[in-house]
């Protein structure tokens, strides 16, 4: 059954209108429900949210429909993602349910469910769990939700494990931290000065419809122009539920999710903390990785073993291989050693643990990583047609692909929670970059793009 509720990361859209309005919300819960009694005689489920003015709401109609089910839930309140996976994975929960939709604005909410193990549920529970979503919103029962009133120890709990996989303190260590006026907001800037850290809070006041609004991972100007202004070491900026992380270094310069790789795996390396696959320690990205990294780790004597997008598409080969560091460009990197998800705070502390133990600078961690030129459009659709069934399109991909051989990366795909189009060019001239995205972009708008 091909699934319709889910997408890469859980279910997403317009909080109050389906597949978010309060009803399908409930249904969801219900089903949940529905397979957490067949896992437990007593089953309990966590439940935590990001920053949204329709968390609360969404959060009390999922536990509505859990409750219905038998199910005893705890509400963590305003919580990260890795800590709703985390808080999962060690707690008697059957299940975990995180209420965010990420780096989205604050008109959109999403629904993530996380099981025991605090793993996202593989594309066939989400197709299991849809046929009963569907199921009840067919019949006539009722929907009401479940008052709750969050716990904040779920916060020191999974503040003390984060402080726990810090071997060195950050005395001296002067940091801004971009919040996103998301989940992270306290909890980050806590943490850190927990650990010694002079920290600098930028966009940590969200008031329910701010959150991501020109800032966080996706919006990085301000971050950049706090970090020249405070004379910090470093930035780390967040998205709206904290599973990933971007950095900024003390020039103001972007460092990305593949710069965390390259410079966590050479460390990792060195430390023997890389397991090995086809014979080299390795890495996991996705197809949206630079070819810079794949040649910079190539070099370092490290393995890139790539993936479809989506973090839990890198967990899976993670797992399936055995590796210990994977993540995407966009900065959700996974450290399985420590964790089961992306996690931006993890994130960070590693980063400053590599700076620690080398005495070296951000910068100077990623001095030698050249990246090649990127570009990626995206391109508003009103249907996703394969590509293969649209020939001026397909054309234009291939011969691209003819043009630049092994000297560069063609990617044209669909996004997995938008109606979007991504085309993504690599190479070694920004000018075969931009000319080669022009020319497949402009088929894609002809034969299916949607008005703005």
């Amino acid at each position: 059954m091909a699934r319709t509720l889910f997408g890469t990361d859980g279910s997403r859209g317009v909080a109050g209108e389906p597949p978010l309005d309060a009803r399908t919300a409930y249904a969801v819960g219900f089903a949940l429900g529905e397979f957490a009694r067949h896992l437990d005689s007593d089953p309990a489920v966590l439940i935590g949210m990001d920053t949204r003015e329709s968390g609360p709401w969404l959060a009390a109609s999922v536990a509505g429909g859990l409750h219905a089910q038998g199910v005893r839930c705890h509400f963590a309140g305003v919580l990260t993602t890795p800590g709703v996976a985390y808080l999962t994975k060690t707690g008697r929960y059957v299940a975990g349910v995180m209420i965010s939709a990420s780096h989205n604005p604050f008109q959109d909410n999403g629904i993530k469910v996380f099981s025991h193990a605090g793993l996202k549920f593989p594309d066939e529970r989400e197709e299991q769990l849809e046929a009963g979503i569907l199921q009840f919103l067919a019949s006539n029962a009722s929907a009401e939700p479940l008052a709750l009133k969050e716990d904040r120890a779920f916060d020191e709990q999974y503040m003390g494990y984060l402080a726990s996989t810090m071997p060195i303190g950050l005395r001296g260590t002067r940091i801004v931290v971009d919040g996103g006026n998301g989940a992270a907001f306290q909890l980050g800037p806590e943490l850190l000065r927990r650990l010694g850290a002079e920290v600098v809070q930028i966009h940590c006041q969200p008031d329910g419809r701010n959150i991501n609004l020109h800032c966080g991972a996706l919006h990085l100007d301000s971050l950049c122009e706090a970090v020249i202004r405070e004379s910090a070491h470093l930035g780390v900026a967040f998205d709206g539920d904290a599973d990933r992380a971007l950095f900024v270094d003390a020039r103001g310069q972007i460092v990305d999710g593949d710069g965390v790789l390259y410079l966590c795996g050479l460390h990792f390396k060195e430390r023997n903390r890389l397991h090995a696959a086809a014979g080299l320690p390795a890495v996991v990205a996705t197809v949206m990785s630079n070819l810079g990294l794949e040649v910079a780790l190539r070099d370092a004597g490290i393995g890139l073993l790539r993936t479809a997008v989506g973090d839990k598409y890198v967990l899976q080969e993670m797992l399936a291989s055995d590796l210990l560091l994977g993540g995407e460009q966009s900065g959700h990197i996974i450290f399985r050693e420590f964790a089961t998800t992306g996690d931006g705070i993890l994130s960070c502390l590693r980063v400053l643990e590599v700076m620690g133990e080398t005495g070296k600078s951000l910068e100077e961690l990623v001095e030698d990583f050249a990246v090649f030129p990127q570009k990626l459009v995206n391109i508003r659709v009103r249907e996703k047609r394969p590509f293969a069934d649209l020939p001026s399109v397909q054309m234009e991909i291939v011969r691209a692909e003819q043009e630049l051989g092994d000297a560069g990366r063609v990617l044209v795909r669909y996004s997995g929670t938008e109606l979007l189009a991504r085309v993504m060019i690599e190479a070694r001239h920004i000018e075969d970059v931009e000319r080669l995205c022009a020319r497949i972009a402009e088929p894609i708008r002809r034969e299916i793009g949607a008005e703005s």
